[in-house]
This record gives structure tokens, sequence and C-alpha cells, in this order.
């Protein structure tokens, strides 16, 4: 073996050394003859292009442009964008549109400058019926949007109202009366706007409740602050035009456990010796001329009713005789039958006959005293005839018109501030609701028993006044105006009288009801005081 030879391995033969490497024989080259022309009939190699330029798998075949897999055929002549685009034939803009031939339906929603208005109209129509495809998607929407709204709306305010519910009925206030803690829907319901006499002291008298006609347990429904439960007693003042002396002196007691109203009338002249400085001594001065030690003045008239007529006051109202004017005005009059004229002064003439009191006129009726034979008794026996007549409007008022258009009446007058009285808001609602059920022959008129007297005062003067009848008081007392207490005895009353050889007892028993007084006539007059 030479030493060119090598093993099948391609190894050279051990012992051997390598000669040079042979070298690889050139590929035979193809002579290109450059004589041929380009386009000729000269065969291209593999890679060599076509006579045309060609440009991918995906392009047109040489006879047409071509673009794509997805793109028209070269065929259709028409421009082709994608899948899901309509036919060549007719503009295909989604799959909710309408076939080419129905009409197109305006859509007439309001575009935002975000979400601007097609440039065609858009079709809802399908197969000849309406077809409101996302019309109706977007009103469901809206329809169920709003349904949640007003779900949560109706949530917010419910926990709203539990909440405030809650605020409104916690202890986190204290009561200045009785220092207790209480709820703000509390101290709205016994807010007293109207308290301007000030506050009634607590009860320093002897009640001397009758077990046997009020239980412990014993409730009359209405919830008042009651010094005794079952009754409900309201002193009213009514002033003079100077608001010095009170010339209207009434007790109102709603015997509530009985469904009954007491008014008890006390004379102006009623001689009181003990409750006044005035050296007339009369009822009428208590107020202004009482005892300065006692404080407010309206506890002092308080004191002296509760000591001597033996009826507790649970509250007050006072006004001034000139307010009667609105008062009587804002419920529309008070319908009255006179049997003669009136003449208050010679410009100020009530007529006879059958009218309605204005409230000029009613301020003139009640106050009117010149021309009556008995005086100031006379015109206490005219104010019976016209509490009568005002009672009745009310009723007539509630059963015309309702109790709504009652309390809108007297909510004017509250508002106004015609009134002054230590009465809750709640209070006056409860006394209110309950005097709409009474009627007429329920409520029952007493004046105090007594008769006319001359008062020899420490100036050196005379002057009538009214005297007293203790015992006929005392009595009239015991029937009407202590339903729940035990009976009074001549030891319980600081009842002064002035004459005890009575010369007159027509006034001992002046009990009526106000159907009674209705029908009732004027009181006498003198004819030598008659213009």
């Amino acid at each position: 073996m030479n030493q060119n030879e090598i093993d099948h391995n391609g190894n050279f033969l051990e012992g051997e050394e390598p000669a040079a490497p042979r070298p690889k024989p050139l590929r035979k080259l193809v002579r290109i003859d450059k004589s041929q022309p380009a386009g000729g009939s000269a065969q291209p190699g593999r890679m060599t292009p076509p006579s045309q330029e060609y440009h991918g798998l995906h392009e047109a075949p040489p006879s047409g442009e071509y673009h794509g897999l997805h793109e028209a055929p070269p065929s259709s002549g028409q421009e082709y964008h994608g899948k899901y685009e309509a036919a060549p034939s007719a503009s295909y803009r989604g799959k909710y549109e309408a076939d080419p031939v129905l009409e197109p339906v305006q859509d007439h929603r309001a575009f935002t400058s975000d979400d601007q208005a097609p440039e065609q109209p858009q079709y809802y129509e399908n197969n000849g019926d309406e077809y409101d495809g996302k019309v109706e998607l977007v009103q469901a929407v809206n329809k169920g949007s709003a349904k949640d709204v007003i779900i949560k709306i109706a949530a917010i305010a419910a926990s709203l109202f539990i909440i405030g519910a809650l605020i409104l009925n916690m202890p986190i206030f204290v009561d200045r009366k009785t220092q207790d803690n209480v709820s703000l829907i509390y101290l709205i319901k016994h807010w007293q706007p109207l308290n301007k006499e000030g506050e009634l002291s607590s009860n320093t008298m002897e009640l001397n409740v009758d077990t046997s006609a009020v239980e412990n347990d014993y409730t009359d429904g209405l919830d008042l602050p009651q010094l005794i439960e079952g009754q409900y007693s309201v002193l009213l003042l009514g002033f003079d035009e100077d608001v010095f002396n009170t010339d209207v002196m009434w007790i109102l007691q709603f015997d509530i456990g009985h469904g009954k109203l007491n008014i008890l009338q006390i004379p102006r002249d009623c001689c009181l010796p003990d409750y006044t400085t005035s050296v007339t001594k009369k009822f009428n001065s208590i107020y202004f001329m009482g005892d300065p030690t006692i404080q407010p003045p309206i506890q002092r008239v308080v004191n002296a009713v509760q000591e001597n007529f033996g009826i507790p006051i649970d509250a007050y109202v006072t006004t001034v005789c000139t307010d009667i004017v609105d008062m009587v005005n804002i419920i529309g009059g008070i319908p009255m039958h006179l049997d003669n004229e009136i003449v208050y002064e010679a410009d100020k003439i009530i007529p006879s006959g059958d009218i309605v009191l204005n409230g000029e006129q009613a301020e003139w009726f009640i106050r009117f005293r010149r021309e009556w034979l008995t005086g100031d008794i006379g015109r206490m026996q005219n104010q019976r005839r016209f509490m009568a007549a005002a009672m009745q409007k009310l009723l007539s008022i509630v059963k015309d018109e309702g109790r709504v258009k009652l309390y809108s009446y007297l909510k004017q007058i509250y508002d106004n501030e015609y009134v002054y009285t230590d009465l809750s808001l709640d209070s006056m609602a409860k006394v209110a609701d309950f005097a709409s059920t009474l009627s007429m022959d329920s409520v029952t008129v007493n004046m105090v028993p007594g008769e006319g007297a001359m008062f020899y005062a420490a100036d050196g003067n005379e002057y009538d006044v009214y005297s007293v009848h203790k015992q006929a008081t005392i009595d009239m007392l015991n029937k009407y105006y202590r339903p729940y207490q035990l009976p009074m005895t001549p030891y319980d009353t600081s009842i002064v009288e002035l004459i005890t050889d009575y010369e007159y007892t027509g006034y001992d028993d002046t009990s009526a009801t106000l159907d009674e007084l209705e029908d009732s006539t004027e009181p006498v007059r003198d004819p030598n005081k008659k213009q």
C-alpha cells in the first residue's frame, strides 16, 4: 500500500505518514451564453424568477394582482374587506342589520360627542316585523336600572327613617322640670312655646283623692300631666284692654272619665280679703296686686282658686279681651239671636235679631254691663249665652268641615299668640280632641254662689263687692267639681263671708247646660240706665 492509502474509515494506515491532502475537483461550470436576449427561450434555473415578477405564495397569479387569502377573488371586481362583510352586491354592516331590500328606520337616539351617530341609517326591522333589537336591550337595561335605583332609594330612606327614629327616641336630653333623661320626641311633645306667664309651682294643696273613685291603676286614656287622674282643670283669665285687671275668670274642668265639661264662673267683684293688696279686695286684682313674694303672678291666682274652691289647676290660658276680635274672625263669626240691640258706645251698636257676631261685636257683647240691672252678674249671664253660641259654632265646624279644619283654626290662634298658656303642643291637641267629642248637654256652667254686698275698705270708703255664700259654694263644688276627690268641708276652704244673714239666694244654684243656655234670654235691663 502506498503512502496515500487509507482505511475504510478514512484514517491513515498505522505506520504510514500522511501525505498532503488531495485537492477536491471543481464543480463543472456552465458557461452562460450572453448572446441570448432577456425573456428568450432559454430555460431558467430552479431559483430563477419567471419572466414576470412574483412576490410570494399568497399573491395573485401573473394574470391579476392578488393581495391575500381572505381578499375577494380577482374575478369579482369588488373590494372585499373581510370575512363578515356583505357580499359585493350590497353594503353589509352587521348581523343585526336588515336585508338590503328593507327600508331604513331612523334612529332617534341622541349621541354625545364621544358617541357619534352613524353615517348611515341603521336597520332594526326583519322580515317585515318591527324588531327593536338594540333599542329593546337598552330599554330593558334602563328599566332594570330604574328599578334598582328605586330599591336602593327605598332602602336608604328606610334606613334613615329607622336611624332617625332611634335618635329621636334616645334619652339623650335632660328635662329641666324633672331632671330626667328624655328623648327629643318627648321634648317636642312637651314643648310650651306660649308659656309666657311662667311655670306653675308644684302643687301644695291637699288633693284628698277618693280612692273608691280613682284606684291606683286607673287611667282615663288621654295620658295628660294631671294632678288627679280622670280630670284636667284649666284656669282661663281674660284681661281688660289695659292688661291689668281680669274681667273674665273661668275654670274649665274636663271630666274625662265621665265625658263631661264643667265650667265655673268666678265674679270679678268676688271679695277675697286675704289674697290682694287692693283696697277693694276683689278677685280681679289678685294677678297684679296679690302677694308680691309669690311669682309668677299667675301663680297667685292659681293659689287663690285652689285654696278657696278646692279645684287643683293643671294648666292656665290667658288672653286679652281685644284679642277676642281676631279669634272670632278666624272662625268666621258667632251666630246668635239678640232680643234687643246693644249699644256698647254711641258708635258701637249690635243690632237685634238673628245675626253673626264679628270679632268687634263679640268683644262688645261679652264686655257690656252698663244697662244690666245686676251689673257684672248680668254681664256674666250674657257671657254664658256667648259661650253656648261659641260652643255650637265649634261643633258645627267639626261636623261640617272636620276636626282638621278646627285644628287649623286653633293653630292660627296659637301661631299668632292670641293666648298665653303652659299647655304643651301635645296636651293642647289632646284636650281639643276631647272637647270636640262633647255635646251641648254634656257641658255645664255654674257661677260661684253669693250676693252683692258693701265692703268697708281701709281707706274709709265703701265698695260694691260680691260676697260668697260659703256652704252653697261647698255644696256646688262637691256636686260638679270634685268627682274624684273626697267631699269638701268648711275646714278645707279659705272662703270669707262678708254676709252671714243672706238677703238674696238667687245665685246659689245657677247650674245650666249649654243646650239650655242657647235658648236663654238676655239679662234684665235697668230702665233708669237705658240710653
